[in-house]
C-alpha cells in the first residue's frame, strides 16, 4: 500500500467527517463545537492536498512549511471545538505558547538536514503537544462516562504516535528530500497510523456528540422553560426513578402559590411569571444537591427529598416559606410581598409516588384552608400520641 493511496485515503475520511460535523452544526445549534471540528477535519482536506503538491515543486520549503502549519491549525480548531462541546475554556495560553513556540522553531526545522532524527523529532513535537491539550480539557470537563474515558485514551494514543514516528523513520528510513516523502514506507506507516486515529477520535466525538445532544433534547422535554425546574412529566420521571432505587425514607412537599390570580390580575402576567420564577429559584436554591423540584401545575409546585425524615422535610418547607415571604421584588415592578402555602408527607411504604402526592396535597389543602403561608403535615405521618398517664 503507497502512501500516496493513504494520504487519498486520509483526505476522503477528513471530508466525510467535515461534512458530517457541518451537518451536525447545521441541524442542532445545542451540538457545541461542531462547526470548529468541521472546520479542523476540512484543514487536514487543505493538508493532504498541499502533500500531493509537495512532490511537484522544486523549492519545497513553502509547501513544506505551508504543511507543517496548516495541520497544526487543524489540530487547533479540533481542540476548540472539543473544549466548547465539553464547556470548557480552550486552553489559550497553552495554544498560544506551543503556536509561538512552533513559529520560533520554523526556520530552524527547515534549515536543517531533511530526514534527520532531530528535525524529525521537533517536527513532531508541537503536534504532540497540542494533540495531549485535548485530553486535559476533556479531563477538566468532570465528565467520567466510558465514551469520554475512550476518547481520552484516545487522544493519549494519538499523541505518543507523534512521538514514535522519529523512531519509525530511524527504523526504516525515510527520503533524502521532501519531493520524496510519498514514495517511501516510512511515509505508509506514518500516514496509516493517522488515518486510524482520524477515523476513530472522529467515530468517538460522533457519538458523544449524539450521545450529549440527545441528553439535551430529553432535559428540554423535562424541563419548564419558566422556572427552570423540572415540568410535571420530568418530575414525575425522575421522582418514579429514585423511589425505584429502594429508598427507604423520602418526603414530598407540595407547594402553591397564594392568590397568584390575583398577582396577575393586579401586575400583570409577566410580573406573575417573575414571582414563578423567583419562587422556583428560591425552592432549588434551599433544596439539597439530590433533591428533585418541579413545577407540576400553573403555581403548584413539588420537591422530592430523598433520604429525608418528615422533620428534614418540614424545616425546608419552613425555610422556604418565610424566605419567600420576606423576599421583595423590586426588578418587577412590584410593590408588595407573597406567600405560598406547603404541605409535607413522608414516603410510607409500600405506597408509590401517586399516593405520595396524594397525601402532600391534603396537608397542602389544610395549610390553604387553614389561612394560607403555612406549612401543614400529613396526619398520617405523624407519631401516635402518647397513651393517658404514661411516664
Amino acid at each position: 500500500m503507497t502512501a500516496a493511496f493513504v494520504l487519498g485515503i486520509n483526505m476522503s475520511v477528513a471530508g466525510i467527517f467535515a461534512v458530517a460535523f457541518a451537518v451536525v452544526a447545521a441541524t442542532n445549534r445545542s451540538a457545541r463545537g461542531a462547526w470548529w471540528l468541521a472546520l479542523g477535519y476540512g484543514m487536514g482536506i487543505v493538508n493532504v492536498g498541499l502533500e500531493f503538491l509537495l512532490t511537484q515543486q522544486s523549492d519545497p520549503t513553502p509547501v513544506g512549511v505551508a504543511i507543517f502549519l496548516v495541520f497544526l491549525s487543524a489540530l487547533s480548531f479540533a481542540l476548540i471545538g472539543v473544549s466548547h462541546h465539553y464547556r470548557v475554556l480552550p486552553p489559550w495560553r497553552a495554544m498560544v505558547a506551543i503556536w509561538t513556540a512552533t513559529l520560533l522553531l520554523v526556520p530552524v526545522i527547515f534549515s536543517m538536514t531533511y530526514g534527520s532524527l532531530l528535525r524529525l523529532a521537533l517536527y513532531q513535537l508541537p503536534y504532540f503537544a497540542m494533540q495531549a491539550l485535548f485530553g486535559l480539557a476533556i479531563w477538566r470537563s468532570g465528565r467520567r462516562q466510558a465514551l469520554d474515558l475512550l476518547l481520552i485514551a484516545l487522544q493519549g494514543v494519538a499523541a505518543m504516535l507523534y512521538l514514535l514516528k522519529p523512531l519509525f523513520a530511524a527504523m526504516v528510513g525515510t527520503a533524502r528530500a521532501p519531493q520524496g516523502y510519498m514514495a517511501t514506507t516510512y511515509a505508509a506507516i506514518s500516514q496509516s497510523g493517522s488515518v486510524v486515529a482520524l477515523m476513530a477520535i472522529a467515530l468517538v466525538l460522533l457519538l458523544i456528540t449524539m450521545r450529549d445532544t440527545t441528553a439535551e433534547m430529553i432535559a428540554r422535554s423535562e424541563t419548564d422553560s419558566l422556572s427552570s425546574v423540572f415540568n410535571r412529566r420530568g418530575f414525575e420521571q425522575h421522582a418514579e426513578e429514585a423511589l425505584a432505587r429502594g429508598e427507604r425514607e423520602a418526603v414530598l412537599i407540595a407547594a402553591d402559590l397564594d392568590h397568584f390570580k390575583q398577582i396577575n390580575d393586579n401586575f400583570g402576567h409577566a410580573a406573575g411569571d417573575g414571582v414563578i420564577a423567583h419562587f422556583a429559584a428560591m425552592l432549588s436554591a434551599a433544596a439539597p444537591a439530590d433533591a428533585i423540584v418541579g413545577r407540576v401545575g400553573g403555581e403548584e409546585f413539588a420537591v422530592l427529598l430523598p433520604s429525608a425524615l418528615l422533620s428534614d422535610g418540614r424545616l425546608y418547607a419552613e425555610a422556604v416559606r418565610t424566605a419567600f415571604a420576606e423576599a421583595q421584588l423590586p426588578v418587577l415592578g412590584i410593590d408588595r410581598r407573597f406567600t405560598a402555602s406547603f404541605g409535607v408527607a413522608q414516603l410510607m411504604r409500600p405506597e408509590g409516588l401517586s399516593d405520595l402526592f396524594q397525601r402532600a396535597d391534603s396537608a397542602l389543602y389544610r395549610a390553604k384552608a387553614g389561612g394560607r403561608n403555612q406549612v401543614r403535615v400529613a396526619l398520617g405521618d405523624l407519631p401516635p400520641a402518647p397513651a393517658r398517664g404514661a411516664a
